[in-house]
């Protein structure tokens, strides 16, 4: 599998790094926790150091959780109690204390990805009149093509995908330029105002301080 390793101190995380690849599994290494939310979506379980480079690992674990289920175990000098609470409440799916035993580790490993089943993405979704293929990268709406941008095909299609449900900001932006939080409110906006515009049988709504739902129309 491929994990991202979030360590700041490089002797940790080469040989954290070494002794998972030597056990058959490729490794990303990020010292920072921007980058924990930039490349999280390439890996399959990410190791999370609770003291990062530029923040700290809760806050990171807290910025991930809204936006990705990916499986995380975070491996920690923190041992005290406090800390390992905070870490589970937040979402973590396990928690180690350093120095980490490699066969532990490569145990609780493979316990959360068995727990963890993403869903398949769909290849086409409908909403009311709208058809979207995302393998064609095409939207059609009633009997007329729709030409999108890829940025706005992108926030159509995962706001179509959930219809009826409410998408927060951060999962948009997370699925669509790959950061729930880098991209700026102006850019978002106009982005998703010409969606509005180019879409108009379909309904976004605002859900005020929370995100947005294209309303379901079946």
């Amino acid at each position: 599998m491929h994990i991202l390793v979030a360590e700041d101190d490089g002797s940790v995380a080469a040989a954290l790094v070494a002794a998972l690849q030597r056990a058959g599994h490729t490794c990303t290494r990020v010292a920072r926790g921007s980058d924990v939310l930039l490349r999280h979506r390439d890996a399959q379980v990410v190791l999370l150091d609770l003291g990062l480079e530029d923040m700290d690992g809760l806050d990171v674990l807290r910025a991930l959780r809204a936006v990705s289920e990916v499986p995380v175990i975070v491996v920690t000098a923190r041992g005290d109690e406090r800390s390992t609470v905070r870490a589970l409440a937040l979402g973590a799916d396990d928690y180690l204390v350093k120095p980490v035993r490699l066969h532990e580790l490569l145990a609780r490993l493979l316990a959360v990805t068995r727990r963890y089943r993403p869903a398949e993405e769909p290849t086409r979704v409908r909403a009311g009149s709208i058809d979207i293929d995302v393998d064609a990268r095409t939207v059609r709406a009633g009997d007329r093509d729709v030409a999108l941008t890829p940025n706005e095909f992108g926030i159509l299609f995962a706001l179509a995908r959930r219809a009826g449900q409410v998408v927060t900001r951060p999962q948009i932006l997370d699925e669509v330029w790959g950061d729930g939080y880098s991209t700026s409110s102006r850019s978002f906006d106009v982005h998703l105002g010409q969606v509005r515009q180019k879409v108009p049988e379909v309904t976004i709504t605002t859900i005020r301080g929370v995100g947005y739902r294209l309303e379901d129309a079946g």
